[in-house]
């Protein structure tokens, strides 16, 4: 079962993924995984990525379609894989389609994690962390005892910088921005699966292996 996970900031998506590589015995490949392993066996395609790493420039979609072939055609892909975070593009997904057309192999899912902004808002502006210890909380998910307060030592808790709301907005709309022309691609390929992503983990997991069959 060939499979591609996208879903945005906080919807949950590294959960599911470990569930998904646990229950089916595939593979996980992201592309920043690809290029690090390329780039330490010190690959043809990795060399030439490590070029344009070390510049500071993106890697070109022709050297990441490379290296996903190669990844692909690993024997650990033979009964499945599960790609997360590429393609991120629609050109990705063309040059995708056509790389395992020559290799006989097609996405058979393309699950997408639905979650309201507004609840995504919640989750991801909910962290607060310790000044003085470095705990971590979570005002919904995981909250002080004392409002405010760390429960381990009693320090000041506060919001980083990263967690704001004008930040986490942003992110929001990018990944919006992105990934819509993506989802339209695989609607009208018939492989999109919309899954509701809110609830209990175990219930989003059923839902997924429901719509995969």
């Amino acid at each position: 079962m060939n499979i591609i996970l996208l879903g945005p900031p906080g919807a949950g998506k590294g959960t599911q993924a470990k569930m998904l590589i646990d229950t089916y015995g595939i593979p996980q490949i992201s592309t920043g995984d690809m290029l690090r392993a390329a780039v330490k066996n010190q690959t043809q395609l990795g060399l030439e990525a490590k070029k344009f790493m070390d510049s500071g420039q993106l890697v070109p979609d022709s050297v990441v379609i490379g290296l996903a072939k190669d990844r692909i055609g690993q024997a650990d892909c033979a009964k499945g894989f599960m790609l997360d975070g590429f393609p991120r593009t629609v050109p990705q997904a063309e040059a995708l389609d056509k790389v395992l057309a020559d290799m006989g192999k097609k996405i058979d899912h393309v699950v997408s994690i639905e979650v309201a902004n507004s609840e995504l808002m919640g989750r991801l502006t909910g962290r607060r962390t310790c000044k003085a210890c470095g705990q971590g909380f979570h005002v919904m998910f995981d909250p002080p005892k004392t409002a405010g307060k760390c429960d381990k030592c009693g320090g000041e808790l506060f919001q980083r910088d990263d967690d704001n709301e004008a930040t986490v907005g942003n992110r929001l709309n990018v990944y919006d921005a992105q990934t819509k022309p993506l989802i339209d691609y695989y609607q009208a390929k018939s492989l999109l699966r919309p899954i509701d992503g809110v609830g209990a983990i175990t219930d989003i997991f059923g839902r997924i292996k429901a719509v995969m069959g």
